[in-house]
């Protein structure tokens, strides 16, 4: 489904807000809630995985300078700026970020012995501009901290990649048509473990965000992740465990429950992850309100290639209680959305979906 064919359900669900909006709360009636996940892409998918492959310092110190390089060549500011059009075209009242990352530097280089502070990218600090310049108003209700490593480069600097996952929040609604409390974050036990020669075994930590919502009176809980996809051959165990944490830990409520985010389990059968939630009683907003396969992954590493070369679905909006989906669309799929520079938004395509809850 293309966002035109959202939109009309979407003015529904404003129009329906005003009118409530002058009623007492809590009240009967429906509630609507959209939702996001978007994965941003830092950017060096390419030269980061190459850096545990540096067989001497030297080409160590190299690969690094060319992950800082690769940072500026994927041109965040400008790609945030797409990002920030979605946004605006479909006002999502939650959005789940993936790989929002922060990119510091420090000199002289001196590897982790003293952490690097000076701010050279802050993706989601680049993101809330260009929703600012947008005149949109969002907050970040939380944020975690996934892989943090520092590495000296060629450039005579260190060279800091902190991941991030986000929950962003619409401040422009009143507190009756959505409030936001509860803000939760984690680490997963389980990661990614990459072998190294020269860094030793590198752990890719990710981890997860939460938070609860309360739309006239009625209360649930929307959990953002980015689980493992760059483990072969281990990915699918490590996948399903970091899900497991998930089920045990924020998903563990009896509230009415989101779940959103990069899964990197295909939803076409072959994912065990996204099988295994299913089993658990979750429902796919796509194939209940979506049109189509739903493709979300993934673009050239260098967001350049003229023609989408989007294969799977691995983004998505799960839930699990009385949401009743209204519609549901990929956002970022169309060559007509590149920037200026040619870039895609993203290496991934986004996922909007409406839904109604009820008590």
């Amino acid at each position: 489904m293309k966002l035109s064919a959202l939109i009309p359900a979407l003015a529904i669900v404003g129009a329906t807000t005003v009118v409530h909006t002058q009623q007492p709360v809590p009240f009967e009636g429906e509630r609507h809630v959209r939702v996001m996940t978007r994965n941003v892409y830092h950017g060096v998918n390419t030269q980061i995985f190459d850096v545990p492959n540096a067989t001497s310092v030297p080409d160590l110190l190299n690969k690094v300078a060319a992950v800082y390089t690769g940072y500026f060549a994927s041109n965040f500011q400008e790609r945030a700026m797409a990002l920030a059009a979605e946004i605006e075209a479909t006002r999502p009242d939650l959005v789940g970020v993936q790989e929002a990352v922060l990119v510091r530097t420090q000199f002289p280089a001196d590897g982790a012995a003293t952490p690097a502070t000076a701010v050279a990218l802050d993706y989601l600090q680049i993101l809330m501009g260009a929703l600012a310049a947008r005149g949109l108003t969002y907050e970040v209700v939380v944020q975690r901290d996934g892989l943090d490593v520092e590495l000296p480069s060629a450039f005579g600097f260190d060279v800091r990649h902190t991941d991030r996952v986000a929950i962003l929040a619409r401040t422009d609604l009143s507190t009756a048509d959505l409030k936001v409390s509860n803000a939760k974050a984690g680490n997963f036990l389980v990661n990614c473990e990459i072998p190294s020669a020269l860094l030793g075994a590198v752990t890719v930590r990710r981890g997860w965000v939460a938070a609860d919502a309360k739309i006239r009176g009625v209360t649930f809980r929307v959990v953002n992740t980015h689980l493992d996809g760059d483990c072969l051959p281990f990915t699918a165990a490590i996948q399903r465990a970091q899900a497991n944490e998930l089920l045990a830990g924020p998903a563990n409520t009896d509230l009415p429950l989101l779940l959103i985010g990069d899964l990197n389990s295909p939803s076409d059968g072959s994912g065990l992850t996204y099988n295994d939630l299913l089993e658990v009683g979750f429902i796919d907003a796509w194939t209940t309100a979506g049109a189509g396969v739903g493709l979300t992954c993934c673009q050239a590493s260098d967001l350049l290639n003229p023609v989408s070369l989007l294969q799977t679905r691995i983004d998505l909006v799960l839930f699990r209680g009385p949401f009743s989906p209204l519609a549901a669309i990929v956002v970022g799929d169309d060559p007509a959305v590149r920037t200026p520079s040619g870039l895609w938004p993203s290496d991934h395509a986004g996922v909007v979906a409406a839904l109604s809850l009820t008590k």
